[in-house]
């Protein structure tokens, strides 16, 4: 994330996405010694891995790397209707839902998995194998070639706009900070396991107000 944010504060402003995508793999990729990049071939778990969502001003283009999400509403009414679009790994959700399959049919208390989660580690395996996919039926920043039919462009005419962008941290996007993370403590509160409504492959750590990382951003154009 560091790397990828140092890159983009001296991207030229003018940039476009394919050249985003290239710049932003080679930054990566020079992180690598020559001598691990056969092993990062085959074992894509291991390389440095990002997602991202950028807005170009210039292009009026939302660029979504990997699983993002983000709300767009135009501001020409009183009252802005937002719409949802987002950029999933495709294996994400079988994952999840397979997770809470074994802990819905376990006999064991559901508590157990908040401090053992051996539904998470029955899974691990497919979730490593499904990296050997990584930059070939999903993209994500990691140095290598992005294929970008795989880069969701959302491109903006010349109203005004309201744009929040946020990572896939937030099971429920809302329209501001506060009540995206309203909806964050909820699901914390009554399905720590995720593995209701919302459905993913890890439940809330005990001690922790998330489950994954996040980050929110709103402002309008």
């Amino acid at each position: 994330m560091q790397l990828i944010e140092k890159y983009l504060r001296k991207a030229p402003k003018d940039i476009s996405c394919h050249q985003f995508c290239t710049g932003a793999s080679r930054t990566i990729a020079r992180q690598y010694k020559q001598s691990d990049v056969p092993r990062l071939v085959e074992h894509p778990e291991e390389r440095l891995t990002a997602s991202c969502i950028v807005y170009s001003r210039l292009r009026r283009e939302i660029w979504m790397v990997g699983d993002c999400q983000c709300l767009l509403a135009p501001l020409s009414s009183a009252t802005p209707t937002y719409s949802y679009y987002d950029n999933p790994k495709p294996y994400e959700q079988e994952l999840a839902e397979k997770r809470a399959a074994i802990i819905m049919g376990s006999s064991q208390p559901r508590s157990t998995f908040l401090t053992n989660d051996t539904a998470r580690e029955s899974i691990i395996p497919r979730m490593i194998e499904t990296m050997k996919e990584q930059n070939k039926s999903y993209a994500v920043i990691d140095g290598f070639v992005i294929p970008e039919q795989k880069v969701r462009i959302l491109t903006l005419d010349f109203q005004p706009w309201e744009i929040i962008l946020a990572s896939d941290g937030y099971p429920f996007l809302e329209p501001t900070l506060e009540a995206s993370e309203q909806r964050l403590a909820h699901q914390r509160e009554t399905d720590p396991l995720n593995i209701g409504e919302f459905k993913a492959t890890k439940a809330f750590v005990k001690g922790s107000n998330s489950f994954d990382d996040r980050a929110y951003i709103r402002f309008r154009v």
